[in-house]
């Protein structure tokens, strides 16, 4: 629960336990006043007296948590989540943004054909973004594991035929369609068709969960990476975020992270490692390059 919260607030530990804390001592502040207000008022135990409570208190909430914050240091924190309530109970209107490309809203897909535990992560990471969206989750295989994540999440799914991918007009209609503005390959196993990457010049990108160039290129993905580097016995290993050009693992770098490999290590332990890395890694880099596009 904890981890969730701080992808979505995206806020390290020590940030998290002070903002629980004024969440803890706000509510407790708010009720306290409340019930102080309730007591000076001529309203008598009742249904009235309840909706009457609800409305002081409503009302005082706000107030309370952002005046508590200050001495916290976490009044940017709760002044942003405050607005971003009063946005969307509609009390608040929207920030006007005077740079253009911030008042629209950036619109992501994902193509993925396993499990989708990287979908995951970047779907969490944008829930509650200002202005980056993930729309879309695109499969080659009807019974790939991210389906249903998106399926959970209630992001439109596309079901992926090889000869229209390959031979045909590589989805360009329905990405179209839907708006998208980048593509992220989140462990999809095909070879991108030229049609995309002209379509989407460098706003394509993959990871790899190996320090490219090494381990790169076909039939190079999940466990057969990992079997080759503890086949050449390396001492470390990572990831890599790069843009997708018409070769296998093999455009621009654009950003790495590595981990050790451990004596002990068997492609399974390294895999969890990897993992790992990926998770904190591609969320952050995708927001920083959808920002400066």
């Amino acid at each position: 629960m904890f981890e969730r919260l701080q992808q979505r607030w995206k806020v390290k530990g020590l940030q998290l336990v002070v903002i629980i804390c004024t969440f803890a001592i706000g509510g407790s502040v708010t009720g306290y006043a409340g019930r102080k207000l309730m007591n000076l008022l001529p309203v008598d135990n009742g249904w009235l007296w309840s909706v009457t409570y609800i409305i002081i208190i409503t009302i005082l909430w706000p107030v309370i948590i952002l005046a508590i914050s200050i001495p916290l240091g976490q009044y940017g924190f709760f002044s942003k989540y405050v607005r971003r309530i009063g946005v969307r109970l509609r009390l608040v209107k929207p920030k006007e943004n005077s740079n253009k490309s911030h008042l629209q809203e950036v619109r992501i897909a994902i193509f993925a054909s396993g499990a989708g535990s990287n979908a995951q992560k970047i779907i969490e990471h944008f829930r509650n973004h200002d202005s980056v969206k993930v729309v879309l989750i695109a499969s080659n295989k009807p019974d790939a594991g991210v389906l249903k994540i998106a399926i959970k999440e209630n992001v439109p799914t596309l079901i992926i035929d090889k000869e229209k991918f390959f031979r045909g007009d590589s989805y360009l209609g329905e990405l179209q369609k839907n708006k998208i503005d980048w593509i992220i390959l989140a462990g999809f196993l095909w070879k991108v068709p030229v049609a995309l990457i002209n379509s989407f010049p460098d706003r394509i990108l993959n990871i790899h969960p190996a320090l490219l160039p090494g381990y790169g290129g076909k039939g190079m993905y999940g466990q057969k990476v990992h079997e080759a580097v503890l086949a050449n016995r390396d001492n470390e290993s990572g990831v890599t975020i790069h843009y997708v050009d018409n070769q296998y693992d093999h455009g621009k770098i654009i950003s790495q992270a590595k981990c050790p490999v451990l004596a002990n290590d068997t492609a399974e332990s390294l895999a969890q490692r990897i993992h790992s890395l990926e998770h904190q890694l591609y969320p952050a880099v995708i927001e920083q390059l959808v920002a400066r596009k």
